[in-house]
Formats: structure tokens, sequence, C-alpha cells
């Protein structure tokens, strides 16, 4: 068996189980041997057949990103940063999300039995494979070491993901139906329950391979939808499955203004309320945003519940502060959520997959949403990217340096310019170095960010066909758009293009 020894680290980030929370050990040791921690302290005296300087270093568990779409998302960068629907609700998923980044989420049910006959054309799997490695390289960069691929199905998934080095909980996407908007402020469903039905089966076959597979690195969630395109009856046999296999669970729920309504118009019942009176809140459970909830400022509901639902149930919340915020939509909000007993983990969600970034996003956005600079801290937010997803994912050995658990490890070097001052390491580098220092990246003790180059993700390659395959989806985009748009006219560039500049004269 073979030992690393990270010696004397100036900083570690140590979980103190009693506590639980996340402290600061000085001069420490932080030891694995074939993927387990076996010392996080002070004074290690065994042997070791690898020796790490810890000077100048700080030593961090490695991030757990609980919700997040690699195989759509970077499709979407330079396209949807500003552009949202006003009329429904400052969201991009109804009407510009699906014109590029989803290509797999069709926009009728037309299209979708067309993407079937068709799955060259309407899901581009190369695209997708480009995508989902160019957000694995921007993950592992900023030090995350187990993901949520929230995905539809696709071919090769297990032995792609393996590829990147990091853990991964494979969660394949299915649901009863599909949104669409004839006209840009209404938003319509057609179902095809047969076709859920099959991707629920396939979604099912799949888990089960995962579980049999011999690499723990990959495990598997349940993973329906939406809360607004998924039948009841889906939803619980969803559910009833997980339960089965012991897995968790997760769903889009409460993450638009569009959805809360329709929810009521269903049901007369918030997503929440909704969702606790067919028995999916669960321990097992996480709600994907759960942003506009019963009290939420853009909703005012007269009753005051979810929160309290959410929190009495054990169920958790997937929070992704990025891409709402680029719409002005913000969780209102963090520290209140905690103080109600939620537990909280952190998701990318869309580009850019750079979860220190997002960390730093819940810290700001808590603090603005509350009108308190101490409603949300540096502790509450890293402690919901390690422990917390840890929580979500029914797992306690991961998230966390302590004996025992899996070497999942980030190491960051103090001596970068963006450290300094050094007084607190983790404000220091959520604050403001954000992924910069981060050198090495461990996973199940196995090095795949070294000196800062990520070692399992050939990037370039993956930038030139994520191009290449944003290009051919922009050819689409009059195709899929209600209002036969071409891609310019519906993403226009931030600036003016102009093919020259007035003369002047700087003798005048």
């Amino acid at each position: 068996m073979s030992t690393t020894w990270i010696r004397k680290a100036d900083w570690v980030v140590a979980y103190d189980a009693a506590a639980d929370r996340h402290v600061y050990l000085r001069d420490a040791d932080v030891v694995f041997r074939d993927g387990t921690l076996i010392h996080v302290g002070r004074g290690y005296a065994g042997a070791a057949d690898t020796i790490v300087d810890g000077t100048d270093r700080l030593i961090l568990p490695g991030f757990v990103n609980i919700h997040a779409h690699p195989t759509s998302e970077p499709l979407l960068r330079g396209l949807t940063e500003e552009h949202k629907s006003r009329k429904l609700g400052m969201s991009t998923l109804y009407e510009y999300t699906v014109l590029v980044g989803r290509s797999n989420y069709t926009t009728t049910l037309a299209e979708s039995q067309a993407a079937r006959d068709n799955p060259q054309i309407y899901q581009d799997d190369g695209a997708r494979s480009a995508a989902f490695r160019m957000a694995a390289w921007e993950m592992l960069k900023s030090g995350v070491t187990t993901l949520v691929d929230y995905s539809p199905n696709r071919a090769n998934w297990i032995d792609e993901v393996l590829g990147t080095g990091m853990r991964v909980c494979l969660a394949p996407s299915f649901r009863s139906g599909y949104w669409y908007t004839p006209n840009g402020h209404e938003v319509l469903y057609e179902f095809d329950e047969a076709a859920g039905r099959r991707a629920f089966d396939e979604a099912v076959r799949l888990l089960d391979t995962v579980a049999a597979h011999p690499s723990d690195r990959i495990f598997g969630m349940m993973a329906p939808g939406q809360i607004d395109t998924c039948k009841p009856d889906l939803l619980q046999d969803a559910r009833d499955a997980a339960l089965e296999r012991g897995l968790p669970m997760t769903l889009h729920a409460a993450q638009s203004v569009v959805e809360f309504r329709e929810m009521v118009r269903r049901h007369g019942k918030t997503p929440i309320e909704w969702l606790e009176s067919i028995g999916l809140l669960a321990p097992n459970f996480i709600i994907g945003h759960a942003i506009f909830i019963d009290e939420h400022s853009w909703i005012e509901w007269p009753e005051k519940r979810d929160l309290a639902r959410i929190a009495e149930s054990g169920s958790h919340v997937a929070h992704c502060p990025h891409n709402f915020v680029r719409g002005g939509v913000v969780l209102q909000h963090f520290g209140k959520y905690r103080r109600a007993g939620v537990n909280i983990g952190l998701g990318t969600d869309s580009y850019p997959h750079n979860f220190v970034d997002e960390m730093r996003w819940a810290a700001v956005m808590g603090k603005v949403a509350a009108r308190d600079v101490g409603a949300t801290k540096v502790e509450d937010v890293f402690y919901a990217g390690t422990v917390g997803g840890a929580k979500a994912l029914q797992r306690d050995d991961i998230g966390r340096l302590a004996p025992g658990c899996r070497a999942d490890i980030v190491v960051v070097d103090c001596r970068h310019p963006m450290m300094q001052p050094l007084r607190d390491p983790l404000r220091s580098l959520i604050f403001s170095a954000l992924e910069r220092p981060i050198t090495d990246v461990y996973v199940d003790g196995h090095l795949v960010v070294q000196g800062g180059e990520v070692l399992t993700v050939d990037v370039s390659k993956a930038g030139e066909e994520l191009t290449a395959g944003q290009q051919r989806a922009l050819l689409r985009v009059p195709d899929k758009d209600w209002a036969k748009r071409t891609a310019d006219q519906a993403f226009p560039l931030a600036l003016d293009t102009v093919d020259s500049l007035p003369a002047t004269d700087l003798h005048q």
C-alpha cells in the first residue's frame, strides 16, 4: 500500500465532527494511504512513500458540486449572460436555453419525435461530449472532486466520467413532457407520457449498472427533470425506485415564477407544498434551486410554510446563485434557509463551472438579499460546498478532511499574489483569488490536477470541438425559435460590429 504525507502544511481546513464544522489547523500533516485519509493533525510519526512539502500551502477538502448540467450549459457561453425573457420571469428556460444549450430538451412534441428519428441532428453527441469535457476541466481547476452530472442519458457516459478522474454521481434525467413558448410571453406544455416512461426505465437500468460497476468513483441518483414537466405518478415511481435502491433523488422545483404559477394553476398549491402532498419531500430528496417559495418577494403567497416544509422533511436544497443572479434573481436568503434548519449544498448549474466563484456569489448575494453583512459568512458557504453537499448525497466520507474519509484534497499556493497579504486564507481564496492559486487536486489519492494543469482533459481539443458544436447549434436557432429569429437576432453581441470608424484628425 502506498502512503502520501503532506508534511507541515501552513494551513489545513480540518473537520471537527463533534461540532459539525470546519476549523483551521496550523503546521499540520495530512496523510492518506490508498485513497483513504489516515491522519489529519500535527505530529504524524509514521512512514510514507511520498512526502509533499506543505510549506506555504493551504490544504482543503475537495468540493462537492451537487447540481450541474455539463453536457449542455457550456454551449450557451457568450449567448445567455444578458438574454433573459423579461415577460417570463427573467428566466432563460423557456425561450433561450432550448435554442442552443439543451438540444436534447426539445421544445415541442413534434420536435421530440423528430429528435428520436434524427438524433445526430438534434442531440449532437460530439458537442455534448466537448461540453462535458470543458465543464469537467473548469470544475477540476476550481477544486471540484465530486460532481452530480444531471443530464439525459448518453452513450459511453460511465467511461467518459471515469476518464476525468473525478468522483461522479450519474443523474440520468427524464420527464413526461416538454414546455415551449408560442409567443415569448406564454408557456405551454405538451406531454408524451410513454416517452417519459421509456426514459425512466432507461435511467433505472443505467443506475443499476452503475451500482454494479467495480469503480467506487461513480454512484447514482434518481433525477426526474422538472416539477412541471413530470406527471405525479412518474415522480412517485421515481421516489420508490430511489428508496428501494438507497439512492438520493433530485428534481428542479421552485426555480421560476412561471413554474410557481403553473403549479398553483394545476393544483392550488405552491411547488413545495405540492411535493409534500405527493410524498416526495424526504431526507434523500434534493430540491434543485428552491428559490421561488411562498415568501419570496416576487411571489408573496399569503401563507409562509415552505421553508418549514423543507426543513421538517429533512430535504436539501441545491443552491446555484450565479446563473440566477445574471437575470436579477436571488435566493431570499441563504442565512434564513440555514436558520430554518435547511441543509444547503452548492452547484454550478450553468457556465462557468467555477466552484470557488459560486461560493463567492453565494456569500455576496446572501448578504445582499438579507441586507445584512452577517447573514451569510464564508464559513457558511464553504460548509455548503463541502459537508452540505456530501450530506445531500447521503455521504459522510467526502467533503471533509478527517481520518477514514476519502482522500479528496485541494492544495492552494498561499504565495500566489492574489492570496497576499495572507491573514485569513479562506477569505482570500473566495473573495479575491478564486481558482487561480489552486495547484494540485487529488481524487481518491490520485493527482488529477498538478501544478495548476488538469491531467485528465485535453482542454484545447475540447474548446475547439465545443466552438464547432455551438456554431452548428446556432444554425438551427431559426427552426427552434418561436419568432424565427436568427442567432444574431436572438443573441445580439454586446457591442455593435462596424466596418470602420469615423476619420479623426488629431491636429484639429
